[in-house]
């Protein structure tokens, strides 16, 4: 099956002559975009409790379910009832509600919840996962079985259905809008001019650097900087950590279904692994069996390297490879740096406003 290349498109600059009908599509798709963001201003329902929003205004590969995984821990840490409320792309709920997660055991598969709550709901304890169409709904279940006070909307900026206590918005340092179109044309959701509805802007990826961008919607607004750390290698068959050396000087097929896979070959190369062959595939690539086979065979023919792939890809390839044998995973967590107790801050400042604790 053959994907199209969406992360090359949308930093492309200038008009080219496949890009013409994608930019008479953008100037539709930004019309409706707009309508609609005037017609639901102020009308979002509002759940009991803390809603705080982790999105972004582009299309994936900011680092959202990271950033999700860090600030529930967080929260959880400080003794919330936290939940994540997540629409669960890729999934079979629909507007219906599934419980992804009670907190303690994960109660359905990667294929029915989508991959981002399987991930997330993996990645957490005592901190129950909850998928609908409707956050709303999936709000109110979460408070009903959980008593959750503490919401967090995973990918939710787009969701103004949902009223909000705090909007934070990720973005890429070093591409932080593309090329500044709207969707299908470049990777914008909405006009960057809806950044003046968010509260704080949080750059990922920035590697000690400073984003420096005169953009008069985020004037005034907290902005911070953070960064994808390496933690370690899972061996999928056996759940085995191993110190995130292992990769060093190794032979190193890897492959992988993320918005932006680039940024996965680039932390391969910063932890020194051989990459022999790299395969990369549409974001939230449906991973058949044939696939995992065809790359293990690419492997054994490259002198019997490691595969290697991300933890997000995993939960779509479990389904298909439930053994995991021969598969190794690179598992990552988020950090804001340097001002990581002023970001925390501004959360618990704006939740006591609401909670009163």
């Amino acid at each position: 099956m053959r994907w199209t290349d969406w992360s090359h498109i949308h930093e492309a600059r200038g008009l080219h002559f496949y890009t013409i009908p994608l930019a008479f599509l953008s100037i539709i798709y930004g019309l409706c975009v707009r309508i609609r963001n005037l017609v639901l201003k102020n009308r979002g329902k509002r759940l009991p409790g803390f809603v705080l929003s982790i999105g972004n205004i582009t299309t994936g590969g900011t680092g959202k379910t990271p950033a999700v995984i860090m600030i529930a821990n967080w929260a959880k840490a400080q003794g919330y009832r936290v939940a994540v409320l997540s629409r669960g792309y890729g999934g079979k709920t629909g507007n219906g509600v599934l419980v992804v997660s009670d907190g303690k055991d994960i109660l359905a598969e990667a294929h029915i919840s989508g991959d981002e709550p399987w991930l997330i709901a993996g990645s957490l304890r005592d901190i129950p996962v909850v998928v609908s169409g409707s956050r709303y709904l999936a709000g109110i279940e979460a408070k009903k079985q959980f008593g959750t006070e503490f919401f967090i909307l995973d990918d939710g900026f787009q969701h103004i259905r949902l009223a909000r206590d705090m909007d934070i918005v990720l973005a890429d340092t070093q591409s932080p809008f593309g090329n500044s179109h709207m969707l299908p044309w470049g990777p914008l959701r909405e006009p960057v001019s809806e950044l003046s509805r968010a509260d704080t802007i949080l750059f990922t990826r920035s590697k000690g650097l400073v984003p420096c961008y005169t953009i008069p919607y985020i004037t005034g607004k907290p902005v911070y900087t953070s960064d994808h750390i390496q933690e370690n290698i899972i061996l999928a068959e056996t759940g085995e950590e191993l110190d995130i050396s292992y990769l060093r000087g190794k032979p190193v097929v890897a492959f992988s279904g993320i918005a932006r896979p680039e940024s996965f070959r680039k932390s391969l190369k910063e932890l020194g692994a051989d990459i022999l062959l790299f395969k990369a595939f549409g974001d939230h690539y449906p991973f058949t069996r044939a696939d995992i086979i065809g790359l293990k065979n690419d492997a054994l023919a490259l002198n019997r390297a490691i595969l290697v792939t991300t933890e997000k890809d995993w939960a779509r390839i479990r389904n298909v490879a439930p053994d995991g044998k021969d598969i190794a995973l690179l598992s990552v967590r988020f950090a804001v740096t340097p001002d990581e107790e002023a970001f925390f801050s501004s959360i618990k400042k704006r939740a006591f406003s609401v909670l009163g604790h």
